[in-house]
């Protein structure tokens, strides 16, 4: 039930785009593919720290509030079952008020990136979700690209000459 290809639900020029500004801001190319490297090697996975801070060689990742591992599976369960992206749960489902706790408790949080040398760039925040309308809420694909997908997968759309 693995989808790789998640980040193809997702405009590639934009997605492109949006990753070099990113990566732009917090010093380069090489330090952003070394942010997702860090935080896939990472054990527990890194959203998990109790002190709402991941820190890597490089420059770290802060947010206001703690998510439990258990918050973590349920989102890496949901992004993997809906493949259209829409992660709103449909009324009936089996899980549909875990889904919607889901969706409440990550929807405030904001995550911020900042490179341990402030000449390299101001560094940048994102939220975990993008929400389209009041039944459709999609993972931000820049939330995606930081925690989840594959380092193949967002090191192929960054360098891409499209």
């Amino acid at each position: 039930m693995k989808n790789e290809n998640f980040l193809n639900l997702y405009s590639q020029e934009r997605l492109h785009q949006q990753l070099n500004k990113c990566a732009k801001e917090i010093g380069g190319k090489n330090i952003f593919l070394q942010l997702l490297e860090a935080i896939r090697e990472a054990q527990p996975h890194p959203l998990t720290e109790r002190n709402c801070e991941f820190r890597f060689d490089l420059g770290t990742i802060k947010w206001r509030k703690p998510i439990f591992r258990e918050k973590v599976s349920l989102l890496k369960h949901v992004r993997l079952v809906n493949k259209d992206g829409n992660i709103f749960p449909k009324k009936g489902i089996k899980g549909y008020k875990s889904i919607l706790n889901l969706l409440r408790t990550l929807k405030p949080i904001t995550f911020e990136v900042k490179p341990k040398n402030r000449k390299l760039g101001q560094g940048f925040t994102f939220q975990p979700f993008d929400i389209i309308d009041e039944k459709t809420t999609c993972i931000n694909p820049l939330f995606e690209s930081v925690f989840f997908s594959p380092v193949y997968q967002v090191k192929k759309i960054l360098i891409s000459k499209k």
